[in-house]
């Protein structure tokens, strides 16, 4: 790492640390061009410390019938200190699976897909004996009980180190489904990648395309989302995008932030590869919100929780087919985040699109245990604490 970075990485954690907490209020006020105007005042609060230890970057978009309001902080990379870029893309993590979950329920509309019809009857050489009761609803609601697969690193610098491996998603389904199933299925709720890695491969198998081309003819391009792709094996994000950084151990041993926005996603795939922007995704939640992505009771599997426990809690299961759902300030804002090194993201809307939330964090500490302290801001700020 070069001194430029060591020395902006020194402002973020002084930044970090007198950077007080922002006020968390569920209200923000008419439409404004910009994070400076006075319509959200929390949510420039938020975004005021940036960059800071915990993230470098952020840009938010929150829309609906109550009001719209933007944002963008934080730097586009450390090395020059330039401002982020609005319009940046960057790496949606989960959110990937909204987009996985859209494209079969629109196949299931018009007849190709049967959610009730087991996996292994459309993967019959990929799906063994031992899962062939796994439904695709039990694949997109984690109720199917397969285990996640085995991959390399169990430290983000032997992630890191890992970065360019390649994995096809049917050795991903072979190695998860040589292990021995962790419940029967539709009897708890897991969330794990795998599901959607076999709901990828169904989508291939139903339509005689690559995943990719078919989320791009029934998403991307109906809903003109021109800066949304699925990269596959690429590992460099296309475009402008503002740079990701993950803290680890560094090569000369001391702790610091490493640029970690070139990185292969196929260990994520369908469950997780998405490059978008917040302009895309808050288009994207609009028209999901509102029936013009899945249409009908295909739309309603979305909004719709299996009645089953979490298997590791025992709390109620929080997710369905695509989204998860979260009372924040009185009500239901229904969504998903994702995260991949160097970047957690988020989509989220009350049930009638009242109001939304887009948002992309450059996180230094992604995928860690707890939810990255600017995102979880970004998303009080907007909606409310939580509540029963």
């Amino acid at each position: 790492m070069r001194k430029p970075v060591r020395t902006l990485l020194a402002a973020a954690l002084v930044l970090g640390v007198t950077a007080g907490p922002a006020a968390l209020s569920p209200a923000f006020a008419a439409p404004a061009p910009a994070a400076t105007a006075a319509a959200g005042p929390d949510l420039s609060a938020v975004l005021a410390g940036l960059p800071r230890a915990d993230a470098t970057a952020a840009l938010v978009r929150v829309g609906g019938t109550e009001g719209s309001w933007t944002g963008a902080a934080g730097v586009r990379d450390l090395e020059s200190g330039a401002p982020a870029d609005p319009a940046g893309r960057f790496r949606a993590g989960s959110v990937t699976k909204v987009f996985t979950a859209a494209a079969v329920l629109r196949l299931a509309a018009e007849g190709r897909i049967d959610l009730d019809r087991t996996a292994r009857s459309y993967l019959p050489e990929l799906i063994p004996g031992r899962y062939a009761t796994v439904t695709v609803r039990q694949l997109l609601n984690h109720t199917h009980g397969i285990p996640p697969a085995d991959l390399p690193g169990e430290t983000v610098e032997e992630w890191y180190a890992h970065r360019f491996d390649v994995h096809a998603p049917e050795d991903l389904v072979r190695a998860a489904t040589a292990k021995p199933r962790e419940f029967r299925p539709g009897t708890r709720q897991h969330y794990l990648n795998i599901g959607y890695t076999i709901a990828g491969l169904i989508v291939e198998r139903v339509t005689g395309d690559t995943y990719e081309h078919a989320v791009e003819r029934r998403i991307l391009r109906p809903l003109g989302l021109r800066d949304t792709y699925l990269p596959g094996r690429e590992a460099v994000i296309r475009g402008p995008y503002n740079h990701g950084y993950q803290r680890m151990r560094l090569d000369d041993g001391t702790t610091g932030l490493r640029d970690v926005s070139v990185w292969r996603a196929t260990d994520g795939w369908a469950a997780g590869d998405l490059i978008s922007t917040t302009a895309d995704l808050e288009r994207f939640t609009r028209a999901l919100f509102a029936g013009r992505v899945v249409r009908g009771p295909f739309l309603e599997e979305m909004f719709t929780l299996p009645r089953v426990a979490d298997l590791a809690s025992g709390a109620p299961a929080a997710y369905s087919a695509g989204l998860s759902v979260k009372r924040l300030g009185g009500r239901e804002v229904w969504g998903k985040t994702g995260g991949r090194w160097g970047y957690n993201t988020a989509i989220a809307s009350t049930r009638h699109g009242e109001r939304t939330l887009v948002y992309s964090v450059n996180s230094t500490d992604a995928k860690g245990q707890d939810m990255n302290r600017t995102a979880l801001e970004l998303m009080l700020a907007t909606y409310g604490a939580p509540s029963e």
